[in-house]
């Protein structure tokens, strides 16, 4: 019996939201965002964002300077795989020489829990 238990937690684990995260996958590239803090975001691809995604909650970190507070928004997510330029407000890039910045991507369900969540860096200018 003990061992049926442990196939059983291994299944609801493989099965578990958190195995969602591995899927989803973002790609940005900084397209238009060409001035110093553009406060535009820059246009984002997303695929494998797990179904009962309600918002997108889009954060910026400079991993140069970690403390700058760039922030980042949310978009309220419809299936749409692709965030044009300007889909959120944010303090943009403005590095003193090349920067590399993070994206982080959270898929929310509709009361905030987090469903899945992907990481993109890419560097600046």
């Amino acid at each position: 019996m003990p061992m049926l238990r442990l196939l059983a937690l291994l299944v609801l684990a493989a099965a578990s939201p958190s195995n969602a995260a591995a899927a989803m996958q973002a790609s940005f590239d900084w397209g238009p965002t060409k001035s110093c803090f553009d406060s535009r975001s820059p246009p984002i691809s997303l695929s494998g964002v797990p179904k009962g995604t309600a918002t997108l909650d889009i954060r910026m970190k400079d991993l140069n300077a970690p403390d700058y507070p760039h922030g980042g928004g949310k978009v309220v997510y419809t299936g749409q795989k692709q965030l044009a330029y300007g889909a959120f407000r944010y303090k943009g890039p403005c590095p003193p020489e090349p920067h590399i910045y993070e994206f982080t991507i959270r898929a929310l369900d509709a009361g905030g829990r987090e469903l899945a969540s992907a990481r993109v860096r890419k560097r600046f200018p």
